[in-house]
């Protein structure tokens, strides 16, 4: 056997197609396969794709086209492959093979069967794949951080949305498995693990007849990691016994990502989540009384079809009663193979730009006025990087999950991937400041109880 190719990956798309990307890399590395990240010397580029809005898709194919024209042979894999096989395969000769959401495990048999001059298409048309603790995975995010998959596709289906076609229903792996990766990847030294899925809350109902998350966290709780961040809690699956997990397990961050998309009952109910808008103000209230130190993020669609003037506004007080800590909001992308797509009274782009940018400035002072009562306080931040112009290290408090929220700039000394004391001392509408806390800081506001996470 001669030579094995160069392989590289472009990576697009969500924490969840990150996953993909690391075992993809994990496996081609123990296939024996030279892994580099300049695409230029390498022979195959793999593009893991994102086809979640037109947004995502036409960074995928500018990525695709770039590539194509630079004369590289390329691997097609994810949602992008999922949705559009054909069309990829005849408009970019450059494409050698095409690989599903549910097929990326084959990587090094796709590589092999490339090799010898074949054209490959390896997509399950339902796909039913979850990796495991024992499938090899190469990180790709800084040192302390983990995302931890818990399950894979969903049951759901809102009329926005296309992951469920792409990515299949549902599928959890067991508890144990989950607490062995855990394990595993907090003995690398990982200081936050991020569970993911697409329903978080609906997490063991596949395998176990019910959802299992209050019991997975509490599994998790027993395992040496000081943050353990939960993503997309369907506001519905937030039973007692799910948020007394949370509250009585301490290395389980009150941190929330409830992706709500409206608070009207019947833009709720042409979404097809009717059972949410009797239950958004409750489920709220509920949980600031059951853990009042909850941080709270949740996304919006503006310009769901049928959208009116009364229909906007009443989200926008919904947002302003409820003043969450972080708000991101889309604008309506019709989706071929979706409901929503032929649904009648379709918004202009332009009225749906100007909700997007009115619900984001009514946003804004609630996001400051949140920012700036971390002022004075200390806090455990986890050191992500360090500006080797300024020495300035940027880092994160449980506040704030990776990506989607602020950060922390910090001046002072700390090691990456390690979680540090910081005194706060400046705050804007997305990030705050601070200055590494001196036993000083710590003990006058251990008096004060300014210590947070103590």
């Amino acid at each position: 056997m001669g030579n094995k190719p160069t392989i590289a990956i472009s990576h697009l798309g969500c924490e969840k197609n990150r996953i993909d990307t690391e075992h993809m890399l994990g496996l081609l590395a123990q296939a024996g396969y030279p892994v580099d990240a300049n695409e230029e010397l390498a022979d195959y580029v793999i593009v893991n794709t994102c086809s979640f809005i037109q947004a995502a898709r036409e960074e995928s194919v500018r990525t695709l086209v770039e590539l194509a024209e630079a004369d590289k042979k390329v691997i097609i894999t994810g949602c992008m492959a999922q949705h559009f096989q054909e069309e990829l395969l005849s408009e970019l000769p450059e494409a050698v093979a095409v690989v599903g959401t549910g097929d990326y495990a084959k990587i090094v048999d796709v590589v092999r069967r490339v090799e010898t001059g074949e054209r490959v298409k390896e997509i399950s048309p339902e796909p039913t794949y979850i990796a495991d603790e024992t499938t090899p995975r190469y990180r790709t995010t800084t040192e302390g951080v983990a995302y931890l998959r818990v399950a894979e596709g969903c049951d759901y289906r809102c009329a926005f949305c296309i992951i469920p076609h792409l990515r299949g229903n549902q599928r959890s792996r067991t508890i144990e498995s989950i607490v062995a990766e855990a394990e595993q990847l907090a003995s690398e030294g990982v200081r936050e693990l991020i569970l993911i899925s697409q329903i978080t809350t609906n997490y063991g109902l596949d395998i176990y007849g019910k959802p299992q998350l209050a019991e997975l966290l509490r599994a998790l709780g027993e395992v040496d990691v000081p943050w353990i961040r939960m993503h997309y809690a369907y506001p519905t699956g937030l039973t007692p016994d799910v948020i007394a997990a949370i509250r009585e397990t301490p290395n389980v961050l009150p941190y929330l990502d409830l992706p709500l998309q409206h608070s009207h009952p019947e833009i709720l109910r042409s979404m097809n989540r009717p059972w949410q808008g009797r239950v958004n103000d409750e489920i709220i209230s509920r949980i600031k009384t059951a853990i009042p130190n909850a941080v709270m993020r949740t996304t919006f669609i503006v310009g769901f079809p049928g959208e009116t003037e009364e229909h906007f506004q009443h989200l926008q007080e919904f947002v302003a009663r409820h003043e969450f800590d972080h708000v991101g909001v889309f604008t309506f992308s019709p989706e071929e193979g979706t409901s929503a797509y032929n649904l009648p009274n379709q918004l202009p782009q332009e009225v749906m730009d100007a909700r997007r940018d009115a619900l984001m400035e009514l946003q804004q002072p609630i996001s400051l006025k949140k920012n700036r009562a971390e002022v004075g306080k200390i806090v455990d931040v986890l050191v992500e990087e360090e500006n080797p112009q300024t020495g300035e290290l940027v880092g994160r408090s449980a506040r704030f999950a990776p990506e989607v929220d602020g950060v922390v700039y910090v001046r002072g000394a700390a090691r990456l991937g390690s979680l540090v004391s910081v005194k706060i001392t400046d705050a804007d509408v997305y990030d705050l400041y601070g200055e590494v806390a001196t036993v000083g800081d710590i003990r006058e506001a251990t008096q004060s109880r300014q210590v947070v996470g103590a």
